[in-house]
């Protein structure tokens, strides 16, 4: 499935000289009017500069610090002008540290000596706009071994209220998804009676947007999801995976008799289980697509009479002009058509949660089990829980041309309402598929 990795550290930092819990809950308290909120560095911040030795960032914010030339950067999201308060909670094992914070174009010296946690104040900017603000920290010298262990950013002001957006805690491992950014849904509108066999999407990623780690989900359906991936900087996948109907995140443990079995696939596509995010089968080609080309996904669901349902996936590249067989898997105790369809776009890497991508989905079609096709020009928009619980906003979707959009990450500031419900121009482009002769 997709490729995770996991902030190093555990939370295991407590501190005599002030209580975690209102460190990693942010919990806003009320100080002479003013809001003030600790912002964790753990599920808020990025290294920015190019060497990544000495200093990361873990759950328990910046550690090793003593590369002169790293930079980190926290992001957090405004609602209200006004005044913006910033202290360091930080601390430096010995001597003495001199850092630049740096905001909305504005740096000001911070000088940290405690050698326990503490708050040091930064100093105080002017927010003229509402959205999102980068606050930029970078070691200018010191005379100790690091240059400080940062835990968090505590913020007031008359900018700051209930309605500010950042990681609020790690409850749910929320560090890693909050860094990683929402991911952004469009669920089709399809008659609820129909019997789905076919479901056919045509998708774009424009010039610029193949982000590293991105996934452009084409088909999605109540078991499974069809689409393509960037993988790394020379490798790329058109990924087709069925969960189980046996609930685990380890292929291992699920029973015989409830095991995704591969019926068939396409040349040089690779099968096996996948695990993490549930468990099932997966398969998937090495295919280098192309930005700004249009790539065509085809699905199919088909109950088999004895309690199976079985899955295939097809692919259609333009540089090679045919259709391609990805994979064809049965999976037990299922007697459904396809439902629930969708498309998403997400980045599975934490790193990469500051970049944004945007990709194009168009021509929805779908067809029933006589092979008459109708076409989907309704969608929902929907976020997943990082944003839905407030953590991140860098989320949108809805109308291009006769195209669905979808985009995310990178701490934009204009939004979508979720669950919007979108209407595209119908494209009137029935899909030319002989599917008596697919491979």
């Amino acid at each position: 499935m997709k490729i995770h990795k996991v902030l190093i550290g555990s939370f295991l930092f407590c501190c005599s000289c002030f209580a975690i819990n209102n460190i990693v809950n942010a919990q806003a308290i009320n100080q002479n009017t003013d809001t003030l909120m600790y912002v964790p560095i753990g599920g808020n911040s990025w290294r920015v500069d190019a060497d990544t030795t000495g200093g990361n960032i873990t759950n328990d914010g910046i550690v090793n610090w003593t590369n002169p030339t790293a930079e980190f950067t926290t992001y957090i999201r405004l609602a209200k002008k006004g005044t913006l308060k910033i202290w360091l909670y930080g601390k430096v094992a010995n001597g003495k540290s001199i850092l630049n914070i740096s905001v909305l174009n504005l740096t000001k010296k911070i000088t940290v000596t405690d050698a326990a946690f503490a708050d040091h104040y930064a100093g105080e900017w002017a927010v003229t706009d509402t959205g999102y603000i980068a606050i930029k920290i970078k070691g200018v010298s010191k005379t100790g071994n690091y240059y400080a262990d940062i835990n968090s950013l505590k913020i007031s002001g008359t900018a700051v209220d209930a309605q500010t957006v950042f990681v609020k805690n790690n409850d749910g491992d929320f560090f890693y998804w909050g860094r990683r950014g929402p991911s952004v849904h469009l669920s089709y509108m399809v008659p609820e009676k129909m019997n789905v066999e076919w479901f056919y999407n045509e998708v774009t990623v424009p010039p610029g947007n193949d982000v590293l780690h991105s996934y452009f989900m084409a088909d999605g359906f109540g078991e499974g999801y069809f689409g393509m991936q960037v993988n790394s900087p020379t490798e790329r996948h058109i990924l087709f995976s069925v969960w189980s109907p046996f609930k685990t995140d380890n292929p291992g443990a699920i029973p015989d008799s409830q095991k995704i079995v591969m019926l068939k696939k396409g040349g040089n596509v690779h099968t096996g289980e996948f695990g993490s995010e549930g468990s099932g089968g997966q398969s998937y080609l090495l295919y280098n697509w192309k930005t700004g080309n249009t790539y065509k996904f085809l699905m199919r669901a088909k109950p088999d009479g004895d309690n199976h349902t079985v899955y295939t996936a097809w692919f259609f590249a333009p540089e090679l002009n045919k259709w391609q067989l990805i994979a064809s898997f049965s999976r037990p105790q299922t007697n459904t058509w396809l439902k629930h369809l969708h498309s998403f776009l997400e980045n599975f890497e934490p790193e990469q949660g500051t970049i944004t991508r945007r990709v194009l989905f168009t021509n929805q079609r779908v067809a029933d089990e006589t092979g008459k096709w109708m076409e989907l020009n309704k969608a929902r928009f929907t976020i997943d829980n990082t944003g839905a619980k407030g953590y991140r906003m860098d989320y949108s979707g809805g109308i291009d041309g006769t195209a669905f959009y979808l985009k995310n990450c990178g701490f934009f500031n204009n939004y979508t309402v979720r669950n919007t419900l979108f209407e595209r121009h119908l494209s009137n482009k029935t899909p030319e598929i002989d599917l008596d002769k697919l491979p």
